[in-house]
């Protein structure tokens, strides 16, 4: 298993190839990071959403993309691929009303964020799954049989 890979701030990897010839992670992870819904208020009713934070891990077998998404429901999440574009979402929007003894009080508030990742051609699309677990949303990207690393071996000389 490979380290994780840190977005530097202007949010691309560093470029380089791997010996196979296929892209790595560092090259064919473009993140277009749509920013932040900025909070409109400073009050507590509009908390506003940040872009969340993502951890890329490369494997043999699979890209895993790991994004802390604290607080939020599987059904609020909308995950998408056209083609070698993943698109990951999210949008709240929050309406309270109170009503006591001749008065009405309503606060509401709206957030939401969206990240974008190019993928290579090397990830099998058909076979991308997400789960939801503890706050942590995971993305399964498994890479095509011709992408994924071999084991060492040793070869005979005759």
């Amino acid at each position: 298993m490979s380290d994780l890979a840190t977005l530097p701030k202007n949010g691309g990897l560093a470029n380089k190839k791997t010996l196979s010839g296929f892209p790595s992670l560092s090259n064919w992870f473009d993140d277009f990071s749509m920013g932040e819904f900025p909070s409109l208020f400073s009050s507590n009713f509009n908390t506003g959403m940040s872009t969340p934070k993502v951890n890329i891990k490369e494997e043999a077998d699979a890209f895993i993309v790991e994004m802390a998404v604290p607080g939020l429901k599987k059904s609020d999440f909308n995950i998408n691929l056209d083609n070698n574009t993943l698109s990951i979402s999210a949008e709240l929007k929050e309406n309270n009303e109170e009503k006591d003894e001749g008065y009405t009080r309503r606060e509401f508030g709206y957030s939401s964020f969206k990240r974008i990742f190019t993928l290579p051609e090397t990830v099998e699309d058909s076979k991308i799954n997400a789960k939801y677990n503890e706050g942590i949303l995971n993305i399964h990207l498994p890479k095509k049989e011709e992408a994924k690393q071999k084991p060492a071996r040793s070869i005979k000389v005759s």
